[in-house]
């Protein structure tokens, strides 16, 4: 690494790690404040705390923390040099615009990276385990944290599973489950009727289970029957999720919420959705594609900005980036709202912001 970049990362760098605290510790304080009567309701302890905001943290820090920050440091080192001249003095030592915005364009990347990790790991299923650190401490520990009823069918539209008394979330246990298979196997049953159910060695372990064969008319009551089914807890999980995305609408509208690749195993065994449903979930699987690439857009809009010639006050650019960031998340959430609603196509309604701001940041790059 030349000693150019080592400069330029150093000054970047040291901006943007006081961007990123601080809008993490203003998040939390004035989530704080608004919530703190909701925590002591629910008894929960300084502990119990930290762990809810480890829980939510993360997706605010991924959809809308890191880019804000990168564009306030980026706008803000970038003003720092050109007011003293700096970059003016490395273009006439040589030094084109495209090799100065490397070190620019390698941060973003990596950020990019990490919004994509962070999307795929912490962020899905963020709401359900602040409220299940709420629940679990104000109704007691030994609570179940249960959904509602729950009615899907298989992907080879082979079994309609029926759950009447939903799903435990933290343990993936049945309550009430009945499966029935809507052709014969031979071999297999033809409904299962227990009174729970648990997933244990890549087997479904249907405690009191009342199963009726094929070719019987009488059933048989088992205390304890297993059998293999494609159907795991996790696959429950993500049909739960993606018919609640469907169903919420208002919410669907607003950002992306599960991961990549939830979506991408939703639609795979749902190829023939409802012209309702299909631009739900494709927008929101273009909206997790795209989000990452957000980091990158910002880079190359910022970078024309500060490093404007002349003598330019540091609020400048911190006025720059207020007016940029509102900006991006109105265009934003017009786009996905219309994508979600039909209005658009996903691939426009996910990826239009970047392609604006960072289409501006290219033109504005070749007039430097």
């Amino acid at each position: 690494m030349r000693l150019l970049d080592r400069y330029l990362l150093r000054e970047l760098l040291t901006p943007l790690a006081y961007c990123l605290c601080g809008f993490l510790i203003f998040y939390v304080a004035f989530d704080l404040i608004f919530h703190i009567a909701q925590f002591q309701e629910a008894r929960l302890t300084p502990f119990d705390v930290v762990k809810y905001y480890a829980a939510t943290v993360p997706e605010v820090l991924a959809e809308q923390v890191i880019p804000v920050s990168l564009l306030l440091a980026m706008l803000y080192a970038l003003t720092n040099h050109s007011r003293h001249h700096e970059l003016i003095a490395m273009r006439a030592a040589g030094v084109g615009v495209w090799r100065l915005a490397a070190p620019y364009l390698a941060v973003g990347a990596v950020l990019g990276g990490v919004v994509l990790v962070i999307n795929e790991t912490l962020s899905p299923g963020a709401d359900e385990r602040a409220r299940e650190i709420l629940l679990l401490r104000k109704i007691g520990p030994k609570s179940r944290v249960v959904t509602g009823r729950i009615h899907f069918r298989s992907d080879d539209s082979v079994r309609d599973w029926v759950i009447d008394g939903g799903m435990n979330r933290l343990t993936g246990e049945l309550l009430q489950p009945q499966v029935r298979w809507t052709s014969q196997q031979p071999g297999f049953p033809r409904q299962i009727l227990a009174a729970s159910a648990q997933f244990r060695d890549g087997q479904w372990v249907f405690a009191d289970a009342d199963v009726w064969v094929w070719d019987k008319d009488q059933s048989t009551i088992s205390p304890e029957f297993k059998i293999a089914l494609p159907e795991s807890p996790e696959w429950i999980r993500t049909e739960i999720d993606c018919k609640a995305l469907a169903q919420d609408r208002n919410g669907a509208a607003k950002r992306p919420q599960l991961s990549i690749a939830e979506l991408v195993s939703y639609l795979r065994f749902h190829p023939h959705l409802s012209p309702e449903q299909s631009p739900v979930y494709y927008t929101q699987l273009q909206g997790r594609i795209a989000e990452p690439f957000t980091c990158m857009a910002v880079a190359l809009i910022a970078f024309p900005f500060g490093a404007r010639s002349g003598r330019h006050n540091v609020f400048v650019g911190v006025a720059s980036s207020i007016f940029i960031c509102f900006t991006y998340f109105i265009v934003q959430r017009i786009t996905f709202g219309l994508g979600t609603a039909g209005d658009l196509p996903p691939v426009l309604a996910a990826w239009l912001p970047n392609i604006v701001f960072g289409g501006a940041g290219l033109v504005l790059m070749t007039r430097l």
